[in-house]
C-alpha cells in the first residue's frame, strides 16, 4: 500500500506519536508511508524510520488555507495513494474538499481518526467524513454517534465507525519494571527527601484541566491522616497559563506543603518516575478521549486512582477497577489512596488489551480492507 497521514505539525503530542507509530508499522509491512505536515521536531525521526515527509502547512484556521484545495487536489492525483488518513480538523477540511472532486473510481480511500472530544459543530463534524472513522475509545465512539447522527446526507453512518484503542508498547512499559542503579542514584541525589516515603505522582502539565488544585488538597488530607507521603507534580508550565501555575504554587504554600509537594517540571524519564511511585493519580476535571498517562503506569503494574469518566474510566475499569472513583469527588480519591497506601487492594491486571501491536495491526488491516474493496461511487 501507499498511505498518506495528514496532520498540522509533527511536534510532541498524542496525535503525533500515533502518526509515527503507524508510519513505522507501514514501513515494517513493506508499504509506502507518507506524512504531510507543516514540519516539526519529529520530522527527522519519521524520515529515519523510512517514511517520506511532505512539508505542507494546512493547519492554520483561515480562509486562506482553503485556497490551497486545487493545488492539493492536483498533487493527490499525481501521487496515487491507496489510503489517506486525516488526523486533525483544519487539514481534514482541505483534504476532503480536494478529495471529493477527484475521480471516484481512482481516488484514494479516506480514513479519519477522532482523537478528541471536540466542540460539537460543523467544523468538528469534518472528522466524520472518512469512509471509515476510527474512534480511539468507547467514549469517543459514543461521542460520535450521539453528536453526529445520520439525519442529513453526509452525516455519520454508524456502520463506518471502527473502535481501535490506542495502546502502549509492552516492551517500553513492561510489567514490574525497575530503573537501573545509575538512574536511581541520580534521582535520589536530586530528591533525597523521597527516600523512605510513599510517593504519589500526578503526571500533568500545569493546565487547569488536569486537577492540580485537587492534588494539593488530596496530599494535605492524606498527611492529616498520618501517612508519610510526598507528592510529585511532573509536567512543565503552559506559557499561556502562567497565572494558573502561580495559583497552584500559592495553594501549596498556603497549605503548608512546601516541603511535601515537588514540582519536577518536564521530565523525559517518566517511565522511571512511574516505577518509583507508589501511586499515580488522574484528576482531569473533564472526560478525556483516552488517557495515556493512566495506561502507562498501569501497564507497569503501578496502581492508579482516577475519576471514573471518559477513556480514563475505561482503562481503569479494565486494568484496575478499584482505582476508578466518582468523578470530581476528592474525598473518594483520598479514601481510595489511603486504602492503597495502607497495603490493601488487588494487584494491577496485566495489560493485554491496550497494546501498541493491537492498534497498529488493526489500523493496517483497516487500510488494507479499504484498499482491496470497491471504491464508493456515490
Amino acid at each position: 500500500m501507499k498511505v498518506l497521514q495528514v496532520l498540522p505539525m509533527l511536534n510532541s503530542g498524542g496525535v503525533e506519536r500515533g502518526t509515527l507509530e503507524i508510519a513505522e508499522a507501514l514501513v515494517k509491512n513493506n508499504s509506502q508511508s507518507w506524512v504531510m505536515s507543516g514540519g516539526g521536531q519529529l520530522v527527522e525521526s519519521l524520515q529515519r524510520g523510512g517514511s517520506t515527509h511532505k512539508q505542507w502547512s494546512l493547519g492554520k484556521k483561515s480562509p486562506a488555507t482553503l485556497r490551497q484545495v486545487p493545488k492539493v487536489r492536483r498533487w493527490l492525483e499525481q501521487q496515487d495513494f491507496d489510503v489517506v488518513h486525516l488526523r486533525s480538523r483544519m487539514p481534514a477540511w482541505v483534504i476532503w474538499l480536494a478529495w471529493r472532486k477527484m475521480d471516484k473510481a481512482t481516488r484514494p480511500r479516506l480514513v479519519t481518526t477522532v482523537h478528541g472530544l471536540y466542540s460539537v459543530n460543523r467544523y468538528s463534524e469534518i472528522m466524520t467524513c472518512g469512509e471509515r472513522v476510527i474512534a480511539v475509545s468507547h467514549t469517543v465512539e459514543d461521542y460520535i454517534l450521539e453528536n453526529y447522527p445520520r439525519k442529513n446526507p453526509g452525516s455519520i453512518d454508524p456502520g463506518k465507525v471502527e473502535l481501535i484503542y490506542r495502546g502502549v508498547d509492552s516492551e517500553e512499559f513492561p510489567y514490574d519494571y525497575h530503573p537501573d542503579s545509575l538512574w536511581l542514584h541520580s534521582w535520589y541525589k536530586d530528591y533525597p527527601q523521597l527516600n523512605n516515603v510513599a510517593v504519589i505522582t500526578l503526571p500533568a502539565r500545569l493546565t487547569r484541566l488536569k486537577g492540580h488544585l485537587d492534588f494539593v488538597d488530596i496530599i494535605a488530607a492524606l498527611k492529616s491522616r498520618g501517612l508519610n507521603i510526598i507528592g510529585l507534580i511532573v509536567g512543565d508550565e503552559d506559557p499561556k497559563r502562567r497565572r494558573y501555575a502561580e495559583s497552584v504554587y500559592r495553594r501549596v504554600q498556603d497549605s503548608g506543603l512546601k516541603n511535601d509537594i515537588i514540582f519536577t517540571g518536564f521530565r523525559s524519564d517518566i517511565k522511571n518516575i512511574y516505577a518509583v511511585s507508589d501511586l499515580v493519580l488522574s484528576l482531569s476535571n473533564k472526560p478525556e478521549s483516552f488517557g495515556r498517562s493512566v495506561l502507562e503506569p498501569l501497564s507497569m503494574g503501578i496502581p492508579v486512582v482516577g475519576y471514573n469518566h471518559g477513556g480514563v474510566g475505561e482503562i481503569l475499569g479494565e486494568l484496575f477497577p478499584e482505582g476508578a472513583v466518582k468523578p470530581m469527588c476528592v474525598d473518594a480519591v483520598i479514601d481510595a489512596a489511603e486504602r492503597r497506601l495502607s497495603g490493601n487492594g488487588q494487584p494491577v491486571k496485566r495489560n493485554e488489551k491496550f497494546l501498541l501491536d493491537n492498534m497498529t495491526t488493526r489500523t493496517l488491516e483497516l487500510y488494507q480492507s479499504l484498499a482491496d474493496s470497491s471504491r464508493l461511487l456515490t
